[in-house]
């Protein structure tokens, strides 16, 4: 424990004190990476240049889809419903460590579920928790929150064992159609995801008994919306248009439609979760909920004001993103590992690249497809079941988004935290976690 208390003050302490804003976090490292591209590939500045602006607007997409994660769990949060049930499952914590406990189960096993949802319900309950409980560290508690994250690329959302369980899908011809009864339900990777879920919630409530009587950081005063003082007492003067605005048959029928198609999604998706559909829920959830339009869009407005750091800072990461596949350096790195492996060692340098690839190209997806071409062949050479090698740079993905502030941008945002507050108590949790990881990749 003294070991613990130590490690986890100095990391908080270094990252609180050098670790600066997300923003200029991802400036410094678009930074590194134009330096980098430089120094160890054949590309010229300029080329670098275009490869950063050229790759500036790639992740768009995506963007908004983070954008409107924070949205929709902040307006489905303050729906008097979900506020109840948050309170309900927050009543299962009446210590500082059952607190701890609690939040990073839950968002594991959310995690495992979706990765969007587990990014939100792990910040939601996080702040539920908090007003509940008093003597609790809000950081750690939010650190435990997204430390469930960690799971998600082996769970049921995991992009990299799902897109090769897809006929057709860019590796087919090199590595075939993997099922997912050989990547997600394998025995090395049940066996990853049992031990991280059930000693994660230990690790950050030793966390917490480590740090003894340091003064605690309260929670920020995060009080949902409340409608009532503006509703209308009188009908006499309402305008046609203020009629529509609180018409609770306006937001019905276009909750209708939408849970409609939601049934039908599933119907024909075999009950499978995306970033999209997840949001499709809790967007439509969101006005069904709060019953008129004018109560629905209030809490929008109150709710984007949370997502300016996704919007600002993901086309940086795309630009980072753009530099490192353009220019070679993803491949170079990647190529490296590939040459000092074995076949018994390959899966734990292919999980070891692919968490350095993922400080630079922090997006599932994206690194395999340009890490996926260059592993998966090396690994059937070496003798390495592509399913393995697929699921190491999976875990590796993962591995490194608790030290990659890219991901936690939606859950900071919702819990009202800056990075540097969490980053210390993630760094534990990285240190930590490598072991069963490798662990599973090299003996199950």
């Amino acid at each position: 424990m003294t070991i613990l208390k130590s490690l986890t003050n100095f990391f908080d302490r270094m990252v609180r004190r050098f670790l600066p804003d997300a923003f200029l976090f991802a400036i410094i490292l678009t930074l590194v990476v134009l330096l980098m591209g430089i120094l160890f590939t054949d590309s010229t500045p300029v080329q670098m240049v275009e490869y950063w602006g050229s790759g500036f607007w790639d992740l768009l997409a995506f963007a908004m889809q983070m954008s409107m994660i924070v949205v929709t769990g902040y307006v489905l949060a303050n729906t008097p419903i979900v506020k109840k049930g948050l309170v309900r499952i927050s009543t299962l914590a009446n210590t500082p460590g059952q607190a701890i406990m609690l939040v990073t189960f839950i968002a594991a096993i959310a995690s495992l579920i979706n990765y969007g949802f587990g990014l939100v319900v792990g910040a939601l309950l996080a702040i539920q928790v908090a007003k509940r409980v008093n003597s609790l560290d809000y950081r750690l508690l939010v650190a435990s929150a997204y430390s469930g994250f960690l799971v998600w690329h082996g769970g049921l959302s995991g992009s990299i064992p799902l897109l090769i369980a897809t006929p057709d899908h860019f590796l087919e011809k090199t590595m075939g159609t993997i099922p997912i009864t050989e990547t997600l339900f394998s025995g090395f990777n049940l066996f990853i995801v049992a031990i991280l879920v059930i000693t994660l919630p230990l690790l950050n409530w030793m966390m917490l008994k480590s740090r003894g009587h340091l003064e605690m950081t309260p929670a920020k005063n995060w009080e949902t919306d409340s409608f009532e003082d503006k509703e209308i007492d009188s009908v006499e003067n309402l305008t046609p248009s203020d009629r529509l605005e609180n018409s609770q048959i306006i937001s019905l029928l276009i909750s209708l439609l939408g849970l409609a198609f939601i049934v039908y999604y599933f119907i024909n998706n075999d009950f499978g979760l995306n970033i999209n559909i997840v949001n499709f829920i809790m967007l439509f959830l969101g006005i069904l909920l709060h019953r008129t339009p004018r109560r629905f869009l209030a809490s929008v407005n109150n709710a984007v004001k949370n997502v300016g750091g996704i919007i600002v800072q993901f086309p940086f990461y795309a630009g980072i993103m753009g530099m490192m596949v353009s220019s070679g350096l993803s491949e170079s790195m990647s190529l490296w590992f590939v040459s000092i492996s074995t076949e018994f060692t390959y899966p734990l340098f292919t999980f070891i690249s692919a968490g350095i690839v993922n400080f630079f190209v922090p997006s599932g997806g994206g690194q395999w497809a340009v890490q996926g071409p260059i592993m998966i062949p090396a690994g059937i050479e070496i003798g390495v079941e592509s399913a393995k090698t697929a699921m190491a740079v999976a875990w590796g993905d993962a591995w490194t988004n608790m030290i990659q502030p890219f991901w936690a941008l939606p859950l900071l945002a919702i819990a009202g935290l800056k990075v540097r507050d969490i980053m210390g108590f993630c760094v534990i949790i990285l240190l930590y976690s490598f072991f069963p990881i490798a662990i599973g990749l090299l003996f199950f």
